[in-house]
C-alpha cells in the first residue's frame, strides 16, 4: 500500500521517490552492514535542503518515523526504517573549495574519498575517516577519528559552520555566533539535532605523508604490541598510528607464507615535514626487519583509501568498543588472548592511538567529551554465512567483557552499535549527557530524530 498522500508529496518534491514497487527501491534500501535488512515505506531522494525540509514535514504529517542516510556507514543500521520514510541525502555531493582562507563547504552525501580528492586539487585537507567509503555526515556529528587527528584534531574540531534543517523545518546556521549551543551539539552529539545540509570545515596543508604499515605474523602480537606502546608513548603529534589483528591480505607486498595467515599490523600516518617524518617512522622500520614494511613517502588520498578492502559492504556486522587510558601488559595479555579466537578471516581487532590536537580541546568544548582516553578500541566481528551470527557475536561481546577491567568505561559513539540507552549515555559522560538532552528539548522537543545513538529530550 502506498503512504497516503504521496503522490501529491511527489508534485512539490524536486527529488527522486522510492517506494517498494521502484526499480531501486531494493539497492536504495541497502546500507552497509548486512546485518541490517529494513523495508521502508518510502526513499526519497533529495537534490537540496528544501527537500529535506519537504520530506521531514511530510513524514510527521503523515506519522512516518524518520531516518536519515548519508554515507550508510554506521554499523548500527540507523539510515534505514522498517515501515517508515528514509531521507536519502546520497545524490547531494556539491563541494565549495576556497584554498585562500582554507574552507571547504560541502554537501552531505560526499564520501571521504569524494570529499579528499576535491581538497587535494588544491594540497590540502581535513582530518577525515580512516575508510574513504565512509560518509562526512554522520562521522563529523559523531566526532570524528582519522588519519589526521593527532595532528589537526578530530574532524569535528575542524568544522566551522553547519546549515542545518530542524524538526519543524527550518534552516538554520549554526556556528560560534548563531544558535552557538546546537553548534556545540553538533560536534559529536550525532544526527539527534537536525539534518545538516551544509558543512564548513577548515582546512590544512597535506599532500605526500609518511604512512603505510608493518606486518608480521601473529605469533608476534604481544611484542608488537610493547613495541606500539613505546612508539606512542614518545610520538609527536604529527605522528597518528593505528595496531590491528587482521587475516593479511592477499596483497602483492605480502608473502605467499603469510597470505591468509592470522597477522598483527601497525599502521601510521605522519603528517609534517617529511625529513623528519622519517626519523619518526624509523624505529617501526627497524624494529623487526623480517616483517613486511610498506612505510613510506605517499599520497594522503592513496593512504586514506588503504583500509577500504577491509571494510567491504554487505558482509555482516557487529561490534564492541571502548576506549583505554593506558595499554598495561594485563590489557595486551587479554586483548591478544581474544584476538587469537576472533575467527573469521574478515574480523579485525583495532587499537586507534588518540591524544595530540585531540586532546588539547578541552573536554566540555564540544560534545565528544572523551579527549583524554590514550586509546580507541573497536572489536569488529564480521562474517558472510548469518548461522554464524551467535559464534561472531559471542566472540565481540566476550572479548568485551573481558576488556571491561582494562577499560574506563566510555565508548566512541561512531563505534557503538544499538546497544541502549546506558551505552549512549557512556559515549558522552552524565554532565555532557545532560546538556545534550537540554538543547535536544529545544531543537528536537518531540524526538523525530530518534533513529540514532538517542538522546531523549529534556523539556522545560
Amino acid at each position: 500500500m502506498k503512504p497516503h498522500g504521496i503522490e501529491q508529496f511527489q508534485r512539490r518534491f524536486a527529488g527522486e521517490v522510492l517506494l517498494p514497487e521502484s526499480s531501486s527501491y531494493d539497492t536504495a534500501r541497502k546500507v552497509w552492514n548486512g546485518m541490517i535488512d529494513r523495508r521502508p515505506a518510502v526513499i526519497v531522494r533529495c537534490r537540496h535542503a528544501a527537500d529535506v525540509a519537504s520530506a521531514i514535514a511530510y513524514a510527521r504529517a503523515e506519522g512516518l518515523p524518520l531516518a536519515v542516510r548519508g554515507g550508510a556507514h554506521n554499523v548500527a543500521g540507523y539510515a534505514c526504517v522498517d515501515d517508515g520514510l528514509v531521507v536519502d541525502l546520497s545524490t547531494m555531493k556539491s563541494i565549495e573549495i576556497d584554498s585562500a582562507t582554507r574552507r571547504a563547504v560541502a554537501d552531505p552525501g560526499l564520501t571521504w574519498g569524494e570529499f579528499d580528492r576535491a581538497t587535494s586539487a588544491s594540497g590540502l585537507a581535513t582530518p577525515g575517516g580512516l575508510v574513504s567509503t565512509t560518509g562526512i555526515a554522520g562521522f563529523t556529528l559523531g566526532g570524528g577519528i582519522g588519519w589526521l587527528m593527532r595532528r589537526y584534531g578530530l574532524t569535528c574540531d575542524n568544522l566551522v559552520s553547519a546549515e542545518v534543517i530542524t524538526a519543524d523545518g527550518e534552516k538554520l546556521t549554526a556556528n560560534d555566533s548563531q544558535h552557538a549551543d546546537l553548534f556545540w551539539a553538533l560536534r559529536g552529539g550525532g544526527g539527534n539535532f537536525g539534518v545538516v545540509t551544509r558543512f564548513e570545515y577548515r582546512l590544512h596543508p597535506v599532500t605526500t605523508v609518511i604512512g603505510g604499515l608493518t606486518l608480521y605474523p601473529a605469533a608476534q602480537a604481544r611484542a608488537a604490541l610493547r613495541f606500539f606502546r613505546e612508539l606512542t608513548d614518545s610520538a609527536p603529534d604529527a605522528l597518528t598510528a593505528l595496531f590491528a589483528f587482521i587475516t593479511a591480505p592477499p596483497a602483492p607486498f605480502v608473502p605467499d607464507w603469510l597470505q591468509g595467515k592470522p597477522a598483527v599490523a601497525i599502521v601510521v600516518c605522519y603528517a609534517g615535514d617529511a625529513a623528519k617524518g622519517e626519523r619518526v617512522v624509523r624505529p617501526l622500520k627497524q624494529w623487526d626487519p623480517s616483517g613486511v614494511d610498506v612505510v613510506g613517502p605517499v599520497p594522503y588520498t592513496a593512504l586514506q583509501s588503504m583500509l577500504d578492502a577491509g571494510a567491504p559492504p554487505g558482509c555482516l556486522n557487529y561490534w564492541k568498543s571502548g576506549y583505554l587510558d593506558s595499554l598495561t601488559d594485563a590489557a595486551i595479555d587479554t586483548i591478544v588472548e581474544h584476538a587469537e579466537r576472533m575467527g573469521s578471516p574478515l574480523a579485525q581487532v583495532h587499537l586507534h592511538h588518540m591524544g595530540g590536537a585531540v586532546a588539547r580541546v578541552q573536554s566540555d568544548a564540544t560534545a565528544f567529551a572523551h579527549r583524554r582516553s590514550a586509546f580507541a578500541v573497536n572489536l569488529v566481528a564480521m562474517w558472510t554465512d548469518a548461522a554464524e551470527t551467535d559464534r561472531y557475536v559471542g566472540w565481540a561481546r566476550g572479548f568485551s567483557d573481558a576488556l571491561q577491567p582494562h577499560a574506563n568505561g566510555a565508548v566512541y559513539v561512531n563505534f557503538l552499535g544499538d546497544e541502549g540507552e546506558a551505552r549512549v549515555r557512556a559515549a558522552y559522560g552524565e554532565q555532557t549527557y545532560a546538556k545534550l538532552a537540554r538543547i535536544k528539548g529545544r531543537y528536537d522537543p518531540q524526538n523525530v530524530f530518534r533513529l540514532n545513538q538517542n538522546i531523549k529530550p529534556q523539556l522545560g
